[in-house]
C-alpha cells in the first residue's frame, strides 16, 4: 500500500470516548475510503427499502416504524427526506451501540438533527434520553413530525424548520447543543457552503458533530472535508466502532469538533 494511504493513529475527539482516525486532508481521506473500501462494489440500500411505505427497525429495546413517501422520492430529484437511507440506519445504530458501550453520554444532552428527513436518527437519539430538535426544510416537516409523534408520543423531541445558510435561528435550543447529528447531508458541492455555515452557527466549542454519509461521489466529499477543516477538527470513526450488525463500506461516519480560536495577541504595554 502506498505510504500516503496509511491511516493516521486514532485519537479521542469530542464527547465520543472511542477512537477516531484524524482526517489530515480531504484528498487523502477520499483516496483512503475509495481505495481501501471500494464502496461502489458493495450493495446499496443494504438496510432500507425505498419502495415501501414504511420502514421498521429494532432499536433501544423497541420496534420503530417510520412512514416513508416513495412517490415523492421518485417524482422529485434530490428529495432525500422522503425515504430512509443506509447512512441514517448506520448512524442511529452507531449511537445506540456507543451509548450501550458507555462511549457516548447521550442521556440529558441536547441534540439537533440536520436534514432529519423521516426522523430515524432523531427518534433513536430521543429514546437514548436526549432532548432532540429534528430540523428540515418546510416541505419535509409533516412526514417528520408524524414519525416522531407516532414513535415517541409527547417525548423529548420536536420538529423545527431550518434552512441551511440562513442567519442565526431564533430558536435558542438550536444553538450550541451537545450534539449535532446528520445523515446523508453531504450530497452536492452547491450545498456544502450552506451546510458548513449552519454547522458553524449551531456548534459551540462543547458540541460534538456526528455525520454519516453515503459514499457516492468522492469529489463532493473531498470538497466538504477540505472546507470543514478550516473551522473544525475532523475525524473518521472506523467500522470496528459501529454496531456489528450495521456495517457497510458504502457509508462513512465523521466526527467534527470546532477548533478553538487562536489566543489573542498580548496587548502592548
Amino acid at each position: 500500500m502506498d505510504e500516503e494511504l496509511e491511516p493516521e493513529p486514532a485519537v479521542v475527539m469530542g464527547a465520543y470516548g472511542g477512537p477516531a482516525r484524524p482526517v489530515e486532508s480531504g484528498a487523502g481521506e477520499t483516496m483512503l475510503l475509495w481505495s481501501l473500501g471500494d464502496p461502489a462494489s458493495h450493495r446499496p440500500n443494504a438496510f432500507v427499502c425505498h419502495g415501501a411505505g414504511t420502514l421498521s427497525i429494532d432499536a433501544c429495546g423497541r420496534r420503530i416504524t417510520l412512514h416513508q413517501s416513495p412517490s415523492n422520492f421518485k417524482a422529485a430529484s434530490g428529495v432525500t427526506g422522503a425515504v430512509v437511507w443506509d447512512s441514517g440506519v448506520v448512524l442511529a445504530k452507531f449511537l445506540e451501540h456507543a451509548a450501550d458501550c458507555g462511549l457516548l453520554a447521550v442521556r440529558g444532552a441536547r441534540a439537533v438533527e440536520l436534514g432529519a428527513g423521516c426522523g430515524l436518527v432523531g427518534v433513536v437519539t430521543a429514546l437514548l434520553g436526549a432532548r432532540v430538535v429534528a430540523t428540515d426544510l418546510p416541505d419535509r416537516l409533516r412526514l417528520l413530525r408524524k414519525n416522531l409523534e407516532e414513535n415517541l408520543g409527547q417525548g423529548d423531541a420536536r420538529v423545527a424548520e431550518l434552512v441551511w445558510g440562513d442567519d442565526d435561528p431564533d430558536d435558542p435550543e438550536l444553538l450550541h447543543p451537545e450534539f449535532v447529528l446528520g445523515s446523508d447531508v453531504v450530497y452536492s458541492e452547491e450545498a456544502v457552503g450552506d451546510l458548513l455555515a449552519t454547522l458553524n452557527r449551531l456548534a459551540g466549542h462543547g458540541t460534538t458533530v456526528l455525520l454519516a454519509g453515503e459514499l457516492r461521489n468522492d469529489v463532493v466529499l473531498e470538497c466538504f472535508l477540505e472546507a470543514a477543516m478550516e473551522d473544525f477538527v475532523v475525524g473518521c470513526i472506523e467500522q470496528e466502532q459501529w454496531h456489528p450488525d450495521f456495517r457497510t463500506n458504502r457509508v462513512a461516519i465523521f466526527i467534527l469538533v470546532k477548533k478553538k480560536p487562536p489566543p489573542s495577541p498580548e496587548s502592548s504595554p
